[in-house]
């Protein structure tokens, strides 16, 4: 794993238990373990619970209670196996119906781990029907609260995710239990949501690393607006969200399956041909800088230093052939945990090596052209920059960072919908572009893998501004 892929960090609490932060940036969502020095309560633990039960070890803590905010969507948990692991109760909510042993927990309920902690479960509706807060006592009282899918930094777990149908009724629930989370909890309690640092759980992306609910009756529109107001502010930014996640719930109710990182088969250069030859997805882990200067016609740039399992899990067929290719062993298994965190734990094959080595014949290595915004500008306006003509520009972002803002003439297609769009894509030279080049990598790569031409625009979109380009806001 990379230092960007987990961060944990350490929150003393003054005069209560203490929490530590295990983030998963790459999947924008944080786990916590709380303790109050022997034993420790663990809420919302990702699938690898090594990460777990390493901190545990480290504190020398037993874990003795594990709890679920909610049954997610937006990857698989580890709280089943972590409970079985450590033979700690297993709390979700009792209006969850479930195959498996559980705590069942009900709204006001008290859980008595220690003198020192104690967690009150609080129903808050909201981002599903039955999901639960849980508030963390010590010996001077309420000192924060596990809000999960509520109550995030400046915004809310998104409605949306059990239907269309459910969404209004859910803002509805969502702003009441925001407003009854705030009637609980004393000024200076802490938050420590589950979503909202890059999850697409989320209503909107949260701002800040930390909060407390006084500052949330400041700032955040649940707290702020009147239901109308907030209901109708909350569905009209809903973007779309990941087509892996209508798996995640499905997993997560019937009992995820204990974590396999055994490394998959090791294809030769002739067995990736095979596989590439029949379409198959065959992804290339390096970074997208490394990738444009030399790659295996017909792999898919998604690089381990972005957000390769939102993108992967967004596009890929659920339950196609799909092959691993890194530099080193160690990449390919840092991406089985990236995906198995989403239950995409079933390769076809790996390999390792640069391309050149990969290849099993010279005439599968590519390169990909990549330019600037500036670069853009110049060859739109007719100078000879070097570059192809830029027939078509190619926008992939979501569709709300499009409508926010886009350059004049692009063409929207965002990059989940691509591969089965590119065919309204007029023929010529196509300039791709996203908001910083890491989806951008992965568009350009599907195009000329369908055999167009492309130009990588690796660059941050709020470059275009400077470059004489016409740049549309709404």
């Amino acid at each position: 794993m990379t230092a960007n892929d987990t961060q944990t960090r350490h929150a003393g609490l003054s005069g209560g238990p203490d929490v530590e932060v295990i983030a998963t940036s790459s999947l924008g969502d944080r786990s916590y373990l709380a303790t109050d020095g022997r034993t420790a309560v663990v809420v919302d633990p990702q699938r690898d619970v090594d990460r777990i039960l390493a901190v545990a070890g480290r504190r020398e803590v037993r874990i003795g209670l594990v709890l679920e905010t909610h049954v997610h969507n937006d990857y698989v948990s580890g709280g089943l196996e972590l409970a079985r692991l450590t033979g700690a109760d297993y709390g979700m909510a009792a209006a969850d119906e479930l195959p498996f042993g559980h705590l069942p927990l009900e709204d006001g309920q008290l859980l008595e781990v220690s003198r020192n902690l104690r967690i009150r479960v609080v129903a808050t509706p909201g981002h599903t029907y039955h999901h639960l807060s849980y508030l963390l006592e010590g010996e001077l009282g309420t000192v924060g609260a596990f809000t999960g899918g509520s109550l995030l930094f400046g915004t809310t777990g998104r409605t949306d995710l059990l239907g269309e149908q459910h969404s209004e009724p859910l803002a509805r629930h969502q702003h009441a239990s925001a407003h009854k989370l705030a009637e609980l909890l004393p000024a200076g309690a802490h938050l420590w949501p589950t979503h909202g640092f890059g999850s697409f759980c989320s209503a909107s992306q949260s701002a800040g690393d930390s909060s407390t609910i006084g500052a949330e009756k400041r700032c955040n529109p649940a707290l702020t607006l009147s239901e109308r107001e907030f209901v109708d502010q909350l569905l009209t930014g809903l973007d779309t969200y990941p087509a892996y996640y209508a798996h995640m719930g499905v997993h997560n109710s019937a009992g995820p399956e204990p974590l396999d990182l055994r490394r998959p088969a090791q294809a030769s250069p002739d067995e990736l041909a095979r596989r590439l030859e029949r379409g198959e997805w065959v992804v290339d882990l390096r970074s997208r800088k490394a990738y444009v200067r030399s790659h295996l016609l017909g792999t898919i740039s998604l690089g381990l230093d972005g957000p390769l399992a939102t993108w992967l899990g967004w596009m890929i067929d659920w339950g196609a052939p799909l092959t691993l290719l890194g530099e080193t062993p160690e990449e390919v298994s840092e991406a089985q945990r990236e995906l198995a965190r989403i239950g995409i734990d079933k390769f076809a094959a790996a390999a390792t090596g640069y391309p050149q080595q990969l290849a099993a014949d010279p005439g599968q290595l590519r390169a990909t052209t990549t330019a600037t915004f500036h670069d853009l500008a110049r060859t739109r306006s007719g100078e000879n920059a070097g570059f192809p003509d830029a027939d078509v520009v190619l926008d992939v972002r979501t569709n709300n960072e499009f409508h926010k803002s886009h350059i004049s003439g692009a063409v929207h297609i965002p990059l989940y919908e691509l591969s089965k769009r590119s065919e309204e894509i007029s023929s010529g030279t196509v300039w791709v572009h996203c908001g910083s080049g890491y989806r951008a990598a992965a568009a350009s790569s599907l195009l000329e893998s369908a055999g167009r031409r492309t130009v990588l625009i690796d660059d941050s979109f709020s470059a275009a501004d400077s470059t004489g380009l016409e740049v549309l806001r709404s």
